[in-house]
């Protein structure tokens, strides 16, 4: 059997050349320190992969079932939870590995950026990394949208919301993003290419790209006290370091197989144990029970959103993540030489303690701040009386549409109700009857949070509503008018 194996093998090999293409990279040399006790240190980026692996054979196992259509993509979920044998489990594995994958890398450029392995000549390096967490970001993002339940709705809401607010293009972004003016069959079928096919691609090729510069660079050596980087020496120094240098197969490769083999381990028993995630409640925007919050990945931006003010709004949403990005990429080039050692780099330990701390903090928040619309305003809190106390037949009928629509529950009525669209108080100074309809009808893509509920309301109660909303306005306030050229 032996020697059969061995011919077909050899067979193979002299035809593909898999030993001479593939174990020169499997036996490259690393710093002897890379493969002893500190070695343990290594190992965060090759979990990483192997979680993208399970998630690719997961996410292929989910496909042949899960239909990517408004009408049917919430029943196969169901479907695939309660009747498709371990269809369940399948969807655990897929969720759990994604929430490990953005744990890992998390972890592996925090022990990057403590170690110094950025700096000089490892720059590029870096800059793949970042660009890594921004796709596995946007693989949790994209993977919840495909849930296509309420949480799935209004996070495709808060994110055209936070597209929408980027200057002279934002609408535009907003029109791709969601495929329409509204949210609906073009948005979900979108966000399974972006799941499906294009960000795996773009991951699987930045991750080649940084195999590549790894290989072509080496990882670095364990920092030690009083060893600085000097982009003028390292070269001469590191070459000098791999001859005595020992090959990767070998014990850093078993550290790698070893850890990885338990992240998966630890993700197969978290599955069975928690179980799917989701699908939480029907995408209806006018669902009086929904209470709708980001995946943990996000509960953070879902905090500081819920503790801004509005005039920060736009801030936090498009400006302070931009921020937060260009700070990581910048992060080689602003110190690129100098100590590695942590020990010796008191304001980068500073700085991840602060922005786990704030992290911690800020997630905490997300999951027990309340959602800002009000769910249960439109039993709760009446009109009030005052606002309909000359109020004619057409006027109480649009007051009782804004009561049964569930409008209260975004917005206030004399600073009673929900908080995520504007007080109406006064809306009727100013928007017209056709600019009220207007907006009721297409909502706000282009940058607010308001959906549209043209196919919700019918053209008696959209009148009715119009009229109602129109009366809203002070004593001897008269109604709107469309401004002059």
């Amino acid at each position: 059997m032996r020697r059969i194996v061995r011919a077909v093998g050899g067979w193979f090999d002299s035809r593909l050349k898999v030993r001479e293409s593939v174990m020169p990279m499997l036996e490259h040399p690393i710093p002897a320190g890379a493969a002893g006790p500190k070695g343990w240190w290594y190992v965060f980026g090759s979990a990483s992969i192997t979680l993208l692996l399970v998630q690719i054979a997961t996410g292929i196992g989910l496909a042949l079932v899960y239909v990517p259509s408004t009408d049917q993509a919430y029943a196969s979920l169901e479907y695939l939870n309660y009747r498709q044998p371990l269809g369940w489990f399948l969807r655990s594995v897929h969720y759990w590995s994604g929430s490990g994958m953005v744990v890992m890398v998390a972890v592996h450029m925090t022990q990057v950026f403590l170690h110094g392995a950025y700096k000089y000549p490892r720059e590029l390096t870096w800059l793949f990394g970042v660009f890594l967490l921004l796709l596995t970001l946007g693989m949790a993002f994209t993977g919840q949208v495909l849930r296509w339940d309420a949480d799935a709705y209004w996070g495709v809401g808060v994110g055209a919301a936070m597209a929408g607010r980027v200057p002279v293009i934002g609408p535009a972004i907003v029109e791709l993003l969601i495929g329409g003016q509204t949210i609906g069959a073009a948005t979900l079928s979108r966000f399974f290419a972006l799941h499906v096919f294009v960000l795996p691609g773009l991951l699987l090729a930045l991750v080649g790209g940084h195999l590549w510069l790894v290989l072509s660079k080496g990882i670095s050596e364990p920092p030690e006290p009083g060893q600085p980087v000097d982009p003028k020496t390292y070269d001469a120094k590191y070459h000098e370091l791999l001859k005595t240098g020992k090959p990767f197969l070998g014990d850093a490769m078993s550290k790698d197989a070893l850890f990885s083999s338990l992240v998966v381990i630890a993700v197969v028993v978290i599955a069975a144990l928690a179980g799917p995630k989701g699908p939480h409640g029907l995408p209806d925007p006018v669902l009086t029970g929904a209470n709708p919050r980001p995946d943990w990945p996000f509960l953070w931006l879902f905090g500081l959103l819920s503790l801004c003010p509005p005039g920060l709004e736009t801030f936090v949403m498009l400006v302070f993540p931009g921020l937060l990005v260009v700070g990581l990429l910048l992060v080689p080039f602003i110190s690129n030489h100098g100590e590695r050692a942590p020990s010796r780099r008191p304001v980068a330990v500073m700085a991840v303690t602060v922005a786990a701390t704030t992290l911690a903090v800020l997630s905490y928040a997300g999951a027990t701040a309340p959602w800002s619309p009000v769910m249960e305003a439109w039993s709760k809190d009446p009109v009030p009386v005052e606002m309909v106390r000359r109020s004619g037949p057409l006027e109480l009928q649009g007051a009782a549409v804004f009561q049964n629509k569930d409008c209260r529950n975004c917005h206030a009525l004399d600073g009673v109700g929900g908080r995520r669209g504007p007080d109406l108080t006064d809306v009727g100074t100013r928007l017209t009857h056709n600019q009220l309809i207007d907006q009721v009808s297409n909502g706000t893509p282009g940058g607010g949070n308001m959906p549209a509920y043209g196919k919700k309301v019918n053209p008696a109660e959209m009148e009715a509503l119009a009229a109602f909303l129109g009366s809203l306005r002070p004593p001897g306030q008269p109604p709107a008018r469309v401004a002059a050229p």
